[in-house]
């Protein structure tokens, strides 16, 4: 059964693991220190370590790679491609290009595109912020450029959903919706992404939690998903400088267990339950469903 018709069934659980292989790129733009710089460059030593894991547990996965950093490791990156994993577009050098004007931005995300061609030789479908720095602009250009989904806002826990373009607010009116549009969410949360739980930098992570602390935390997402998201999908956010690391990377190897020990459970790549969610929900169908997401209009009571 492919991943299309799993998903129309509104069977089982998907488990969507990725991974921000932001290496030097993470560091260039805000650092000077070369020594920070070097915890970016471990990426280089994790990225083997993570596809090894995947390997033996035959999962396909999703890398989103800045610009940068395909241009610094390409070995690294048609290393990822050549198992047969996603590469999705993180930038250029992972900056907030949210906080940029318009023009910067669009120049941004060509950049990131154009090194990611010309390593992988493919155009990536998916993307993911660094920093989740947005602007709405970001979402005209992921909408010019024809992508699939987008991975890193928060409305929704374990279901994906179509985002909006043209949203307007301000603290002095109403929210004005803007209009859906035929991009894809997969939905993202801080406390499944890695780095928050287990790295340490003055004035930014303060954390260093012990990989019990954080697989009791991811586990007991995917466990509730399990038993009262059917059809749902749990996405993941790692960085191999993050979680390669040898107690880390041990607790993921566990966690992959005891998911794969649940049946009914799988591993896509995000690019494939994005094309299978939204070729079971074209968008009219989910204009037309009951999604608290959906905008409604207010209507006066009689």
């Amino acid at each position: 059964m492919t991943e299309s018709n799993l998903q129309a069934a509104g069977s089982g659980l998907t488990v969507c693991l990725s991974f921000d292989f932001d290496a030097l790129s993470g560091w260039v733009a805000g650092s000077r220190n070369p020594a920070d710089v070097s915890r970016g460059e471990f990426a280089a030593v994790a990225v083997p370590r993570v596809l090894d894991l995947l390997d033996r547990h035959g999962i396909e996965a999703t890398f989103f790679v800045p610009g940068h950093t395909a241009l610094a490791y390409p070995a690294q990156v048609l290393d990822i491609q050549r198992r047969g994993h996603e590469i999705g577009h993180h930038g250029w050098a992972h900056e907030a290009a949210g906080e940029f004007s318009d023009e910067e931005q669009r120049e941004i995300f060509r950049k990131g595109i154009e090194a990611l061609e010309k390593v992988t030789g493919e155009r990536p479908v998916g993307y993911r912020a660094p920093r989740g720095s947005y602007s709405t602009t970001s979402i005209d250009i992921l909408v010019e450029h024809g992508f699939l989904y987008n991975s890193h806002f928060s409305a929704s826990d374990f279901r994906p959903y179509y985002l909006r373009q043209g949203d307007q607010w301000s603290d002095a009116g109403e929210y004005v919706f803007g209009r859906t549009v035929d991009l894809v969410e997969m939905p993202f949360a801080w406390h499944m992404d890695d780095f928050v739980h287990f790295e340490f930098y003055p004035g930014l992570a303060n954390t260093l939690n012990a990989p019990s602390a954080v697989r009791e935390v991811w586990q007991g997402e995917f466990d509730y998903a399990y038993l009262h998201e059917p059809g749902g999908v749990v996405v993941i956010c790692m960085h191999p400088e993050v979680i390669g690391r040898g107690s880390r990377i041990s607790m993921l190897d566990e966690l992959i267990g005891h998911m794969k020990s649940r049946p009914g459970v799988r591993f896509a790549r995000m690019r494939d339950h994005a094309a299978a969610w939204r070729e079971a929900t074209p968008v009219e169908a989910w204009l037309a469903s009951d999604s608290p997401l959906v905008p409604r209009p207010f209507e006066s009571r009689p």
